[in-house]
């Protein structure tokens, strides 16, 4: 058969959905580069990797393979591109790699090229500690190396092979202290003991602790030889146990916590910290152990900072409102903090709806709580449900103390970023100063989203929408009264403290039986009622005519706030969606995809940018900029304008604005990306 006539019947073959068949006649044609193109379209990604790499493709064969989670036909794939590519070609399918969320595959090429510092960032971005110490180390940036395997080891203790890891870079750098250290805590169980005694001898000789050395050696002679069987374990009767069992139906404890703390179970786990249920040795108590894990590039200095904010604020605040601090450990660091067996209230808004009643007990306890905290000079700025916590009989707690202000409340705390959208103050999503109103602000969204289910607007000219009386048919106006002042978009309408805010709730009776679960249509002002010289925008209401900038930039008059209005087509859109998914504090926020006005609204930036005031970039303000290119091109977008016209400083810390530019391919802007990161490492957009 003529090979036209095979492809005429390989395409005849896919348009009736057997395409491999179709793969198949191409290939037997020579066409593997078709063949590739039908195998990935019926989702066979190994056979569409093997006709690339037939084909002389290796950089599809690799994004192929990891698609397909081959990962033996992908090192193949990146061992073949690395070595007959051109460097720029080969980096750029390394780029991509990443920004397709293979950031494992995209280190592994990345060290083939000799590009280390490229392949630490990714392997950080895969969670491989071990590998990217090892390319920091080859990068010339060892200090990296040892704090990504430090942070590794404040998530997971138990990791033998990254304590292994950790010791030998720092002895080979000199840190013989250090070193053994690391090297002591490998248990006499882990395989990777034996490898790490004689390294561990040497360190003790070379500090002088020759008896210490010595023991060493003489474990080492106790180890089996090659094709003996280990010893079984001296068991000494006359030892009581250190520990009492678990009880009955629980699980074993895990890895002990600063000689006290059984790990049970994680929790949850983010860049900076990591949460463990564990059980307390000394007085068998439940306890939430929160462990400060750094950041996944540089050093994370302002997450520690955050950190031990909120240690410091739970030390002052003693409230039977407030969850505990039990302990601090400035060796982790960690907090040791109550346990709270009722979870959160993220999880009750997800259940039935509660009952008025039971929402302003929960808005009391919270302002019961606040009222303290601003007694003492502590603003919370992040109140919200996530931190909202009950104990095993329901009582609500407020939790992370993370963003707080600590200092004399005469003075204001400038917002910057800090607290989540839905539940920020109009003052605070401008930027602008927060004040205890500000908190109140907060409460008064989680009792107006517990009273509608929906998370409220701001109130306008003391109307709220949704109103609680709207969902459910025992609330008055004077409910939404009380409920709009705590939401007023002005500061000073709102109660002058939390203790006036908790009499106003409890001076009205609360129905105690559920709202209905039923839908509403909003009651917003259509564009008839908006006010001259505006337009209306999915409910929201924008500055027309002259109030457009030269950047796009529009008015909402709903919420006083900037946006930047922007065509949608398919390209912008994917490219929302990935600063979307990012989700990180120093890319900009995608406010609303408005489909029928074929519209999206991106937060501007804040501050000023570089170009109009010249200074130089701190290693915390490069640390903040890698994380959020990597959790960008995690999403599977890039940026590909960073440059002094897009960062901007604003109340210390630095953010990139939306690219003004459409960036074009994804794993060029990626590439870009990574080559501008590395010129703000070598201080190359430092100068004006």
């Amino acid at each position: 058969m003529a090979d036209e006539e095979l492809r005429r019947r390989a395409d005849e073959l896919a348009a009736i959905g057997q395409r491999a068949r179709g793969a198949a006649l191409l290939a037997d044609a020579g066409d593997h580069a078709g063949a590739s193109a039908l195998l990935e379209r019926a989702c066979d990604f190994p056979g569409a990797a093997r006709a690339a790499l037939s084909a002389g493709d290796p950089a599809r064969a690799a994004l192929m393979a990891a698609l397909g989670g081959d990962d033996a036909l992908a090192l193949e794939a990146i061992d073949l591109l690395a070595a007959t590519a051109p460097r720029d070609a080969a980096l750029r399918a390394a780029a991509e790699l990443s920004a397709r969320g293979f950031a494992r595959h995209a280190g592994a090429l990345f060290a083939a090229l000799g590009a280390h510092a490229a392949a630490a960032e990714a392997f950080t971005a895969a969670q491989d500690a071990r590998r990217a110490a090892e390319s920091f180390e080859r990068a010339g940036r060892p200090a990296d190396g040892a704090r990504v395997l430090e942070a590794a080891l404040r998530r997971r203790p138990e990791d033998a092979a990254a304590w292994l890891a950790l010791g030998e870079l720092l002895a080979r750098h000199g840190r013989t202290e250090a070193a053994v250290r690391a090297l002591q805590q490998l248990p006499p169980s882990a395989p990777e003991r034996a490898r790490a005694l004689p390294l561990l001898g040497k360190c003790l000789s070379e500090l002088g602790l020759e008896e210490a050395a010595r023991t060493v050696r003489d474990e080492i002679s106790r180890l089996p030889r090659a094709g003996e069987a280990a010893p079984p374990p001296r068991v000494d009767s006359s030892r009581r146990p250190t520990s009492r069992p678990p009880p009955a139906g629980e699980a074993p404890a895990g890895p002990l916590l600063f000689g006290r703390y059984e790990t049970l179970r994680e929790i949850t786990a983010t860049p900076h910290a990591r949460v463990v249920e564990a059980r307390d040795r000394i007085t068998a108590e439940r306890v939430a152990v929160k462990i400060f894990t750094g950041a996944a590039f540089g050093v994370g200095r302002d997450a520690l900072l955050r950190f031990e904010r909120e240690a410091r604020a739970l030390a002052q605040l003693r409230h039977p409102n407030v969850v505990a601090l039990r302990a601090y450990h400035p060796e982790g660091p960690a907090m040791v903090l109550a346990w709270m067996a009722g979870g959160s209230l993220i999880e009750r808004l997800r259940g039935e709806p509660v009952a008025p009643a039971r929402a302003v007990e929960i808005a009391c306890a919270l302002l019961s709580a606040l009222g303290e905290a601003h007694r003492l000079g502590i603003l919370h700025r992040d109140v919200k449900p996530s931190n909202v916590l009950f104990d095993e009989v329901g009582t609500a707690h407020l939790a992370d103390f993370g963003a707080a202000h600590l200092g004399d409340l005469s003075t204001t705390a400038t917002a910057g970023a800090i607290g989540t959208f839905a539940y920020m103050s109009p003052e605070q999503r401008m930027g602008r100063p927060a004040t205890l109103a500000s908190d109140l602000y907060g409460v008064g969204a989680v009792l107006a989203e517990l009273l509608t289910g929906e998370p409220p607007a701001p109130a306008v000219r003391g109307r709220l929408d949704p109103a609680p009386s709207e969902a459910h048919p025992d609330l008055t106006a004077a409910h939404d009264e009380v409920v709009a002042a705590l939401l007023a978009e002005d500061p000073a309408a709102r109660p002058a403290d939390a203790f006036e805010a908790r009499r106003a709730l409890t001076a009205l009776a609360w129905p105690e039986r559920p709202r209905p679960q039923r839908a509403r249509a909003s009651a917003r002002p259509r564009s008839s009622e908006a006010p001259p010289r505006a337009t209306a925008r999915l409910g929201a209401t924008l500055e027309a005519g002259d109030g457009r900038d030269t950047e796009g930039r529009w008015r909402d008059l709903w919420l006083e706030r900037d946006v930047l209005v922007l065509q949608l087509d398919d390209a912008s859109l994917a490219r929302a969606r990935a600063f979307a998914r990012a989700g990180h504090a120093a890319l900009p926020a995608v406010l609303r995809v408005d489909l029928a006005e074929g519209e999206i609204w991106v937060a501007p930036p804040r501050g000023r940018a570089l170009a109009d005031e010249p200074r130089a970039l701190t290693r915390g303000h490069r640390a903040r900029l890698g994380e959020a290119i990597a959790a960008l091109h995690a999403a599977g977008g890039a940026h590909g304008r960073i440059d002094r016209q897009h960062l901007y400083l604003h109340d210390g810390e630095i953010t990139l604005a939306y690219p003004r530019e459409a960036p074009g391919d994804v794993a060029e802007a990626a590439a870009r990306d990574l080559a501008a990161l590395r010129e703000l490492d070598d201080g190359a957009l430092d100068a004006p």
